[in-house]
């Protein structure tokens, strides 16, 4: 019976496998904007012209110099000269002189000479009687009226930029605007559209080879008889490798057969850029996964056994630059330790920048045990309590053996106690890694 050697801590075993891996490995492809949410940059994205590239209000008024408002107030408004209107979609054919304003809408061009807009709420239209038209008269004896021009009064001063986005104020021209490594999210599809990319260098997906062992395990659209149970691995698994931004591949179930899993397993890393293997990992006379990952290629088996629970069996190594990663059968230790490990081996693949995993504060419901010198990850239950002073989250633990998966889909979140610690109270403040 193989034995467990020396059990790494889950960090110090990830930064080992993630050591013998090069990056970055994945090619990149091309693809449609509209279909990059969720993708990694492959390069370096840089502005191709400022933006905006013209200045701009950001609200409806109007268009002025600043100079002619200082001092506006209800009582002392400014009177300024109404000289037109901006067309929205193109360049005004004015320029505003001191003592003079235009109507311009949310997104317009600021005229030249304009600096400031005053938002239309502080301001009202005054139009003029008038004044007779020399040597004109109508049928009761008056002259003809010429209308003045409008003016608007200004009830508010504004200073030089106020309303206004400047040329290259979001962006500077040749501005790296994304980095290589950046998830694309749909911030980032709005800004590369408005610098008019249409297209996009992404990594490829690294394709993750799936494959699930065991006499008792079948199909999840047959009937177990007893004895048997459905596959569960390679379908959480796939859904976390597609969520981390890789394909997953499926190879199937495979029976406790050293060669018909070193065939298995030979074929997927042929074809892919990563391989799991699903039970055979614990030390027992059917462990097979640590001899099969011995002979697919150079280091082979750099851990055999993590200091956490669930997953103390996992393996972790690497074969001619790949890696190759085996798990518990029990659906929550493969899981839990599918976010430990296999997620960075795939950002790693995509050349993803780091990035603070997602968490929150909340207080503890319940005491937990713990064994000092082991990392422990429990899911907890989030409930929300309201707003106080320290969070509005309680944690409740939800406790079960690592064989039953609903026990991890009642959860939305794990906590990490330290192997240093002897367990968590009651009571505690603790930060949950949300799933």
């Amino acid at each position: 019976m193989p034995e467990f050697l020396t059990l790494l801590p889950p960090d110090e075993a990830r930064t080992l496998l993630l050591s013998h891996l090069s990056q970055p490995v994945i090619a990149s492809e091309s693809i449609d904007m509209v279909h990059a949410l969720g993708r990694f940059t492959a390069a370096d994205i840089f502005a191709p012209h400022p933006l905006p590239d013209f200045p701009r209000t950001t609200v409806d008024g109007y268009a002025l110099h600043a100079k002619d408002t200082f001092g506006a107030t209800d009582s002392l408004p400014a009177y300024l000269t109404l000289i037109g209107e901006v067309p929205m979609g193109d360049t005004p054919s004015f320029v505003i002189g001191a003592g003079q304003c235009a109507l311009i809408h949310t997104g317009g061009m600021l005229p030249d000479g304009a600096n400031a807009v005053v938002m239309i709420e502080y301001t009202q239209h005054i139009v003029g009687v008038g004044s007779p038209r020399p040597g004109l008269m109508n049928e009761k004896g008056r002259g003809d009226l010429v209308p003045t021009q409008t003016e608007i009064e200004i009830f508010k001063s504004v200073a030089e930029g106020e309303n206004v986005i400047r040329v290259g104020e979001d962006v500077a021209q040749d501005q790296l605007v994304i980095p290589k490594g950046t998830l694309i999210r749909p911030a980032e599809i709005g800004g590369l559209m408005a610098l008019g990319f249409t297209s996009i260098q992404v990594a490829r997906k690294p394709r993750v080879g799936l494959i699930s062992t065991g006499d008792e395990v079948i199909d999840p659209s047959q009937t177990p008889r007893p004895g048997q149970v459905r596959d569960i691995n390679s379908y959480t698994l796939g859904a976390l490798v597609e969520k981390a931004g890789g394909e997953a591949v499926r190879y199937g179930i495979f029976s406790d057969s050293f060669q018909v899993l070193r065939e298995a397993a030979a074929k997927a890393l042929s074809a892919c850029d990563m391989v799991i293997i699903t039970a055979g990992s614990s030390a027992s006379t059917r462990d097979m996964t640590a001899e099969v990952i011995r002979t697919l290629g150079e280091p082979g088996v750099l851990v055999h056994g993590i200091n956490t629970r669930p997953g103390k069996p996992t393996i972790l190594g690497v074969c001619n630059h790949k890696a190759v990663i085996g798990l518990p059968g029990n659906p929550v230790s493969a899981l839990v330790n599918g976010y430990l490990f296999v997620v960075p081996v795939i950002e790693k693949l995509l050349g993803a920048l780091p990035k603070p995993k997602a968490t929150v504060q909340a207080k503890l419901t319940v005491n937990l045990p713990s064994q000092a010198g082991r990392e422990d990850w429990w899911p907890v239950k989030l409930v929300n309590v309201g707003q106080s002073s320290v969070t509005s989250y309680m944690a409740e633990p939800i406790f079960g053996k690592s064989n039953l998966i609903f026990t991890l889909a009642s959860a939305n979140g794990l906590l990490r106690i330290h192997p240093d610690a002897n367990g968590l109270s009651a009571g505690e403040i603790v930060d949950v890694v949300l799933l």
